[in-house]
């Protein structure tokens, strides 16, 4: 309860990402070995990082409002994983081997990235979340505004916020959301949409 109040009072989820991001590493280096296992598919050892790894990570992550470095953080941890998957790349010219650049594993890492899962997670609860109606605590707790003054400076950008933004980038950033998910279907269309939005 006491942490709830501290994502609450802040607008902040930094201390449940670094929680997150360690218990996935240490999931991560328990099966590191196998990652690197030439006895393995690559793709077999992808469905070991997204069956095993990855929902340590991402629990929880449909509550989340991200800020620019969050979504680093989370890029960075996979890299890392994907980078001990897919192994080095000799280069054609020197000889030599070098590790993957970020270009080629996302070239190579054929499913959405994290930060792709999470809006999609994300925004297909923000549908449930609308639906549910005024009365139910969780509406409440992630739509209406704080009471009080807020502190100087810049606001951290809210969980609706981020809803908005992914709305903007499919090109219904001006619409009400809240009435948009009311029609499953056409919900569903926009989650979709906004899940194969890329991301840098």
């Amino acid at each position: 309860m006491q942490f709830a109040y501290a994502i609450l009072s802040s607008n902040s989820v930094a201390k449940e990402i670094k929680s997150r991001l360690r218990s996935g590493n240490a999931y991560y280096y328990s099966v590191q070995n196998i990652l690197s296992s030439r006895l393995l598919s690559k793709n077999l050892k992808i469905k070991i990082y997204r069956t095993i790894i990855l929902p340590v990570v991402l629990y929880g992550c449909e509550s989340w409002s991200l800020s620019l470095r969050e979504e680093r953080k989370l890029r960075v941890f996979e890299n890392m994983v994907l980078r001990r998957i897919f192994g080095p790349k000799r280069d054609e010219v020197t000889g030599e081997w070098r590790r993957l650049h970020n270009e080629e594993l996302n070239d190579l890492y054929c499913s959405p990235n994290i930060v792709r899962v999470i809006k999609w997670r994300r925004m297909r609860w923000a549908g449930h979340v609308a639906r549910v109606g005024e009365e139910r605590g969780m509406y409440r707790g992630l739509l209406e505004k704080p009471k009080g003054k807020r502190p100087l400076g810049r606001t951290r950008r809210s969980w609706v916020d981020n809803i908005t933004t992914d709305l903007q980038g499919v090109g219904c950033g001006y619409m009400d959301w809240i009435g948009l998910a009311q029609d499953r279907d056409r919900w569903r269309t926009l989650v979709s949409a906004v899940m194969n939005l890329g991301v840098p």
